[in-house]
């Protein structure tokens, strides 16, 4: 993994910075606000600052470019940790593993004190780790030693409650261990456990990955389909971005739906068209769906809402496929899955895999103001490979969604504060 900085006057400045050097795979670690200093401090405006990284597709630097930006190449830091590294160990178990056998729990009421400081201690931490990152990055890399060393009582201790607040919030349990197993090879001498949380937040971030939004086409319209069980609030997230679109960006929207199950969805995709002052048509088929959208041609973007139904249900399944299917490849297209934050995560595996049969998609997360746990998010991400996109918070139209933010997620994740 390669780490760079990135500067501009704004976020979206700095971010674009970012993509231009490293392209769409690019994923942001931290962006931080870099207040002016001085005397005259008072009259300059703030700068922004984007950590950025990308897994490098190999070790060899060309010696003619790094000589050609030297500060460049100082700059860079490779804290890559995807490689095996066998410990010396009595036993055959992993570091994992080893870690839980090692670390026996106390008696129930002073284990309950205990986990309350541990637990208070380590959000004392992820409160100032993006300042700790930064100056880590800032930092020349260690040279690494042959062998690590075996981790001493209070790293061991700390790793545990790395593992209990990720299993706390219902990260599932092969995926922590993968992630402790990769930072193993960073308990060292010298390093201290604060190394060992960076490591973990950096792991973490570069599996959630960099969110994809709608991206505008030149082909008009662009078709973006929204898909997922009943319930989810499909219809409402429609409304909320269709809403940013049409009054942030001044863009021409329309919606289709093709939800005929229910009458109420329809009645409601109807008010936020109404609202918006934006055309709606509803289509039963495929080639219906074609026929409205050649309405639409000098449309942005058209806004397509599906029925949901239960993953178990064949018969509607195989509508929803030749719905998608028989788009007419003139038009450019996006799919997004619509899921619950609050579904059980057995569940959500199986939407996944019947869905995944379907169409290729883009997630967004819904009613995450319902749940205080959003470690499904990280292992639906792992399990589908598809990229996060939106999350939802609440019922306003069109306030309660954001593009999905890595960083707040991640730090819940390891037991902060949003």
């Amino acid at each position: 993994m390669t780490i760079y900085k990135f500067q501009g006057k704004t976020e979206e400045e700095a971010i674009a910075k970012a993509k231009a050097e490293f392209g769409e795979d690019a994923v942001i670690m931290n962006v931080k606000e870099v207040k002016p200093k001085g005397l005259f401090s008072v009259f300059k405006s703030s700068t922004f600052e984007v950590t950025a990284a990308m897994k490098e597709k190999d070790s060899y630097v060309n010696p003619a470019s790094a000589m050609q930006n030297p500060q460049k190449l100082h700059d860079s830091i490779n804290l890559a940790a995807d490689e095996t590294i066998e410990l010396p160990r009595s036993g055959e178990t992993d570091f994992a593993k080893t870690m839980q056998k090692l670390v026996k729990p106390a008696a129930p009421q002073k284990e309950t004190m205990r986990a309350m400081s541990e637990e208070k201690r380590l959000e004392e931490r992820l409160d100032s780790l993006s300042e700790r990152l930064e100056e880590k990055l800032s930092q020349a890399a260690p040279k690494e030693e042959a062998a690590p060393k075996t981790p001493t009582s209070e790293e061991l201790n700390f790793v545990r409650i790395l593992y209990n607040t990720l299993i706390k919030n219902e990260v599932n349990e092969k995926y922590v261990n993968q992630i402790l197993d990769e930072v193993e090879k960073f308990i060292r001498p010298g390093n201290s456990v604060d190394t060992i949380l960076s490591n973990v937040y950096q792991k973490l971030i570069l599996r959630f990955g960099q969110p994809r939004t709608i991206e505008l086409s030149n082909k008009k319209p662009k078709v973006v389909f929204f898909i997922g069980p009943t319930g989810v609030g499909k219809t409402t997230t429609i409304a909320k971005i269709a809403s940013k679109y049409k009054v942030e960006y001044n863009k021409n929207i329309a919606f289709i739906t093709a939800d005929t199950y229910r009458i109420a969805a329809t009645e409601q995709l109807q008010v936020y068209a109404n609202i918006l002052e934006a055309p709606m048509s509803i289509v039963y088929s495929e080639h219906e769906l074609n026929e409205k959208l050649e309405k639409f041609a000098g449309y942005d973007l058209v806004f397509v809402d599906t029925a949901g139904f239960s993953h178990k249900n064949e018969s509607q399944r195989e509508d929803m496929k030749r719905l998608l299917q028989g788009l007419d490849e003139q038009y450019a297209k996006e799919v997004y899955l619509v899921l619950s934050a609050t579904t059980k995560y057995k569940d959500l595996l199986d939407i996944v895999d019947i869905y995944r049969e379907i169409t290729d998609y883009k997630l967004i997360f819904t009613k995450l103001d319902e749940t205080t746990t959003y470690g499904n998010i990280l292992n639906v991400k792992l399990y589908s490979k598809a990229d996060l996109s939106y999350v939802t918070n609440g019922q306003n139209v069109p306030d309660d969604i954001e593009v999905f933010d890595t960083q707040k997620i991640v730090k819940q994740l390891l037991g902060g504060n949003a």
